[in-house]
């Protein structure tokens, strides 16, 4: 199967869209067959709200750009490009007392694979690659006593 873009929208870079994007996704994935949208679901949500809350595209007049490929039958990938801030987006861990700086750290344990890459015209893409294929199989023995065993 060939990659399939499926989501291409430019939204404003304020925080009330966030949840429309989120909608949008899961929406177009699940019209695109997919059973499972909640990783995505959350990918996008904590890409668009970071590219919001700590790059220019926050600011008014500021854009983000989210694009969703379809790149297998159990494979999406989200792109949130914005446009720029001062530091490379990065996951890191938070502390107990802290209220954020969680995101990304989410969006890695989620993702099957994520990164960033600078584009021209904009500044900076984060991508992440989730599953979505739904409820992993769970695997079949001749004896199930024996596994209890």
């Amino acid at each position: 199967m060939k990659e399939q873009a499926l989501v291409d929208l430019t939204i404003p870079g304020n925080a009330v869209w966030v949840c429309l994007v989120r909608r949008w996704v899961a929406d177009a994935l699940m019209v695109a067959g997919h059973r499972d949208v909640d990783d995505a679901r959350l990918v996008v949500s904590e890409l668009a709200g970071n590219a919001v809350l700590h790059t220019e595209s926050g600011r008014p007049g500021g854009l983000v750009r989210v694009k969703v490929y379809e790149v297998t039958d159990a494979l999406a990938r989200v792109e949130v490009i914005d446009e720029g801030a001062a530091t490379v987006p990065r996951s890191r861990r938070s502390g107990d007392d802290e209220c954020g700086g969680r995101g990304l750290w989410l969006v890695e344990q989620t993702a099957i694979r994520w990164g960033t890459r600078s584009v021209p015209q904009w500044w900076n893409l984060v991508w992440a690659e989730v599953s979505t294929l739904g409820v992993l199989p769970t695997p079949e023995f001749e004896d199930a006593e024996e596994v209890l065993t």
